[in-house]
Protein backbone atom coordinates (compact mmCIF):
# COMPACT_ATOMS: atom_id res chain seq x y z
CA UNK A 1 0.00 0.00 0.00
CA UNK A 2 2.79 2.41 0.90
CA UNK A 3 4.61 1.73 -2.37
CA UNK A 4 1.52 2.53 -4.46
CA UNK A 5 0.88 5.71 -2.48
CA UNK A 6 4.50 6.81 -2.91
CA UNK A 7 4.32 6.09 -6.61
CA UNK A 8 1.12 8.14 -6.91
CA UNK A 9 2.70 11.04 -5.02
CA UNK A 10 5.74 11.01 -7.32
CA UNK A 11 3.46 10.87 -10.37
CA UNK A 12 1.53 13.89 -9.11
CA UNK A 13 4.75 15.82 -8.53
CA UNK A 14 5.85 14.93 -12.07
CA UNK A 15 2.50 16.19 -13.36
CA UNK A 16 2.97 19.47 -11.49
CA UNK A 17 6.42 19.90 -13.05
CA UNK A 18 5.04 19.17 -16.53
CA UNK A 19 2.27 21.73 -16.00
CA UNK A 20 4.88 24.28 -14.95
CA UNK A 21 6.89 23.53 -18.10
CA UNK A 22 3.75 23.95 -20.19
CA UNK A 23 3.03 27.32 -18.59
CA UNK A 24 6.59 28.48 -19.32
CA UNK A 25 6.22 27.26 -22.91
CA UNK A 26 3.03 29.28 -23.25
CA UNK A 27 5.09 32.41 -22.58
CA UNK A 28 8.04 31.67 -24.84
CA UNK A 29 6.02 30.04 -27.67
CA UNK A 30 8.45 27.35 -28.89
CA UNK A 31 8.32 25.88 -32.35
CA UNK A 32 5.12 23.74 -32.45
CA UNK A 33 6.99 20.64 -33.62
CA UNK A 34 9.48 20.78 -30.74
CA UNK A 35 9.68 17.26 -29.23
CA UNK A 36 9.63 18.48 -25.62
CA UNK A 37 6.66 20.74 -26.30
CA UNK A 38 4.73 17.94 -27.99
CA UNK A 39 5.46 15.53 -25.13
CA UNK A 40 4.37 18.01 -22.46
CA UNK A 41 1.25 18.93 -24.43
CA UNK A 42 0.24 15.28 -24.96
CA UNK A 43 0.71 14.41 -21.30
CA UNK A 44 -1.03 17.45 -19.79
CA UNK A 45 -3.85 18.12 -22.27
CA UNK A 46 -6.05 15.16 -21.21
CA UNK A 47 -6.01 16.61 -17.69
CA UNK A 48 -6.12 20.33 -18.45
CA UNK A 49 -8.63 20.11 -21.32
CA UNK A 50 -11.72 19.09 -19.31
CA UNK A 51 -10.93 21.66 -16.62
CA UNK A 52 -10.51 24.36 -19.27
CA UNK A 53 -13.91 23.50 -20.79
CA UNK A 54 -15.64 23.88 -17.41
CA UNK A 55 -13.69 26.95 -16.26
CA UNK A 56 -13.85 29.87 -18.69
CA UNK A 57 -10.84 32.19 -19.00
CA UNK A 58 -10.90 35.14 -16.64
CA UNK A 59 -9.63 38.33 -18.30
CA UNK A 60 -8.07 36.17 -21.00
CA UNK A 61 -6.07 34.06 -18.54
CA UNK A 62 -6.41 30.28 -18.56
CA UNK A 63 -6.69 29.19 -14.94
CA UNK A 64 -6.82 25.44 -15.60
CA UNK A 65 -3.10 24.88 -14.79
CA UNK A 66 -3.58 26.61 -11.44
CA UNK A 67 -6.70 24.59 -10.61
CA UNK A 68 -5.08 21.26 -11.52
CA UNK A 69 -1.89 22.11 -9.61
CA UNK A 70 -3.82 23.05 -6.46
CA UNK A 71 -5.94 19.90 -6.77
CA UNK A 72 -2.78 17.79 -7.14
CA UNK A 73 -1.31 19.34 -3.98
CA UNK A 74 -4.55 18.59 -2.12
CA UNK A 75 -4.46 14.96 -3.27
CA UNK A 76 -0.80 14.67 -2.20
CA UNK A 77 -1.67 16.10 1.22
CA UNK A 78 -4.62 13.72 1.57
CA UNK A 79 -2.50 10.69 0.68
CA UNK A 80 0.18 11.71 3.17
CA UNK A 81 -2.46 12.29 5.82
CA UNK A 82 -3.91 8.82 5.24
CA UNK A 83 -0.49 7.25 5.49
CA UNK A 84 0.32 9.18 8.65
CA UNK A 85 3.48 10.64 7.18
Amino acid sequence: MYFIASLLIYALYALIILILVRVVFSYISPYPNNAVYLFVFRVTEPILGPVRRRLPPISGIDLSPLVVTVAAYFVIAAIRNLLGA
